[in-house]
Parts: C-alpha cells; structure tokens; sequence
C-alpha cells in the first residue's frame, strides 16, 4: 500500500475508534490527505525532473515567488476590504466605482487596488535636493525586504514551511526588529526636521512595545520547550475532553499572553490606535513626508506585510497554528485552517482601527512601559506556576484554575485603575 493510502487508513482506523461512521472517515482521510500534499506535489510535478543539485534551488526560489505573490495579492485585496470595511462603519459606501479594466464590470470597485498600483507606478518620484540619494532610495527596500524574511519561518501548513530552523522565533524577531534601522534610514536620509522627527518617535514606539512583545512569547517557548514554529505548533495537538483543542489561548496565560502580544503587535506594525509615527495632523507623515510614488507604495506594502507576518507569528504561537478548532474537522487541509485564522485576525485589526481613536504620545508610552511590561511579567510567572502544577488532578484542577485567573486578572485591574491615576481626566481650559 503507498505511504498516502496507508496514512489514510491509520487516521480512518483512528476516527472510527472515536465515534465516526467507517465509511465517512475513510472517505474524508482519503480527501484530507490528497488536498493535504497537493501544493507538495505541484512542486514537485515542476521540480521533480531536476537533476538532485539544482532541485533544492528550485523548490526554494519556488517557495520564495509564492509566499510574494500569495502576501502581495493579499495586500492587495486587504487594502480594499479595509476600505470597504471602514466604509461601513462610517455609514458610506467606501471604492465602488473602479471596475475590471476594459469592461464595464463593476463587481463591487475590486479594480481598485490595481487603479491604485498603477498610480503608484505613474506618480513622479520627487528627491529632496539635500537628501542622501542612496539612503533614500534604500530605506524602503531594505524595510520591505526585511518584512517579507519573516515569512520564511511561519508554518502555513503541516507540510508547508519555508525554512525549517530550530530558533526559528529568535529570526522572526530578529528580522522584525531590523526594520526600526530602515524607519530611522528614512527620517535620517530625507534630510527634513520633520521627517527626522516622525523617525525618532516611530522608534521610541517600536522600542517601548518590542519589549512586552518578546516577553508575551517567553511562556510560549517556555511551556513548549523549542524554539521551532513547527515544534510549537505540534505541542498545541490533542484534544482535551475529546473536543476541545489544546492551543494555548485557552490557558489562562496564553490568553493573557495572546492579548498583550496583540497590542504589541498593533503598536509594532504602527496600526491604528498606535499609529503615531504617521500622525498627519502633528508630524505631516513622519518619516514617510519625503517620499512619493512607488517608494511611498513601499512602505505601504511592508506596513501590511508586517501586519500579515504577526498576525501569522499570533496564530502559530497561541492559537494552534494549522491545527483544525473541532477532531472532525481535520479532513479540511491544514492550510486552510491556517488562512482562516490568518484571516480573522487580520479583519481583528481592520475592527479596532474603525473603532478606537488615536492615542497620545503620553498615553502610548506609559501603557507600554507601566502596564504591559509588568503584566507581561506577571504572566511568565503564571505560566511557571501552569508547568509546575501541570501534575495536579481532581479538585487540585479547579484549585490550579483559580490561581492562574487570579494571577492574570488580578494584576490587569489593578494596575489598569493606577494607570492614568494623577494625569487623567484632563480638564482644558480656553481663552475667553
């Protein structure tokens, strides 16, 4: 029998133990495990009559062109449903007009975000005479290209990781936290007060909110034990009660820990309501107030491709990655579940950009530095405390409950009530 078949039956075998009808398994392990391996054997239908030496090469530039155009499409398509979105929620229609080109197929303004790029691509690339050309003009590569090296190690799929590495979390970060040099590249090459400005304080943010970020993650890679993003993946397998999925967002830690990672990443990525370094009305457009064109589309690009990179890191780490939410409906392709949740957390952050208001400065910092550090914190002892008793049965359960929710939520009201004590409500005063 060939591995596929054999696999198959195994699961089928395992499915009917649980309660599932013999014929439904099969037929859904058979299903599962063709959709399952159908991207690996489209690469390998166009790699496969490579000689050795050169199909490793292949299969990488491979891997490469897909994770672009699967991320650049969907950068695409989030700039127009964002739009649509946030349309919706002000009570207006948001792109309806720009159809399919050279048709009169309007199909709800989906030629948008072509319109746009060509735009982009017309618009006049405009250099200050003072700038430093080079910088410049590398500050927005260097920023996308160290968005897109992100990729590389997030599982899209049970078999579809790009670069397998065991401190795989250490790269993401590592890659995520150099394009702070890009940002500053940016202010610093346009030579503009006001551009240098919006540099400085686009990396006091990232700075601040890397800090609670990382230590968000720490319990993560404590509890699993590896650094690998398959291995973490894999350790959030099972299923508790035979029903409910052992992901990490469903301990009290985890859950603490996926909620300050979230508002890390919101600030990190310079998302609404952190987006600060951009603020038109005090900075003009930060360090983005020299740029046009292409350039400008860039630093669009790599702002989504970062968004997408931590919205995909937040779903590997807390919430199962590929694994399926329910047993029965692990017939369904691993990477399916994976762009389903990829994709609800992506329109999370669409939500809270049409529902919250722009921080201040003040307000920004302090709720790095006074609230979600020390939660942060607190959370990695509670996540010690989850391991050590991880032996505890019967009532001790309950008792082990108790604690964990009381060490997560205890500290989050009352820090959250100090927070603004002595600076807020302010009272403004005009002149008469």
């Amino acid at each position: 029998m060939s591995p596929v078949l054999l696999d198959a039956a195994t699961r089928a075998s395992e499915w009917t133990s649980a309660g599932l009808p013999h014929s439904l398994a099969l037929a859904a392990t058979y299903a599962d495990s063709t959709l399952e391996r159908l991207p690996i054997l489209a690469r390998d239908l166009l790699t496969g009559w490579l000689p050795e030496p050169w199909r490793w090469l292949v299969n990488s530039l491979v891997a490469i062109v897909t994770v672009v155009l699967v991320f650049a499409t969907l950068f695409a398509l989030l700039t127009l449903a964002e739009r649509k979105i946030l349309g919706r929620v002000q009570n207006r229609p948001g792109p309806n007009r720009t159809g399919i080109p050279f048709t009169k197929l309007k199909l709800f303004g989906l030629g948008q975000p072509l319109a746009d790029g060509i735009k982009m691509l017309t618009k006049e690339d405009i250099v200050p005479r003072a700038a430093d050309q080079v910088l410049h003009f590398l500050a927005p590569v260097a920023l996308l290209a160290l968005s897109i090296l992100t990729f590389a190690v997030i599982p899209f799929g049970r078999n579809l990781l790009p670069v397998h590495l065991d401190a795989a979390v250490l790269y993401f970060f590592a890659a995520g936290a150099a394009t702070e040099l890009a940002v500053f590249m940016a202010g610093w090459a346009s030579r503009n007060k006001y551009s240098l400005l919006g540099a400085m304080r686009a990396l006091a943010q990232m700075i601040s909110y890397e800090l609670p970020l990382l230590l968000a993650i720490v319990p993560v890679v404590m509890l699993a034990g590896t650094l690998s993003t398959s291995g973490i993946v894999e350790k959030q397998g099972g299923w508790l009660f035979g029903f409910l999925p052992q992901w990490h967002v469903f301990t009290p830690w985890g859950f603490a820990g996926f909620l300050i990672f979230l508002v890390a990443a919101l600030a990190e990525s310079n998302r609404s309501p952190f987006d600060l370094p951009e603020a038109e009305s005090e900075l003009i457009a930060g360090h983005l107030t020299e740029y046009s064109g292409f350039k400008y589309a860039l630093f669009f690009m790599a702002e989504y491709f970062g968004m997408c990179a931590l919205s995909g890191m937040g779903v590997t780490l807390f919430l199962g990655g590929w694994q399926a939410p329910l047993p029965f409906l692990e017939f369904i392709p691993s990477y399916a579940w994976f762009a389903a949740k990829l994709l609800s957390l992506l329109l999370v952050f669409i939500w809270i950009r049409a529902t919250f208001p722009r921080l201040r400065m003040d307000q920004l910092t302090r709720l790095a530095w006074k609230f979600l550090v020390p939660l942060a914190l607190i959370n990695l002892g509670t996540a010690a405390f989850w391991s050590l008793t991880s032996g505890w049965g019967g009532a001790l359960q309950l008792v082990r409950w108790a604690v964990a929710l009381a060490l997560v939520a205890g500290p989050f009201f009352l820090m959250g009530r100090k927070l603004s004590a002595g600076v807020a409500p302010r009272t403004y005063r005009y002149a008469s």
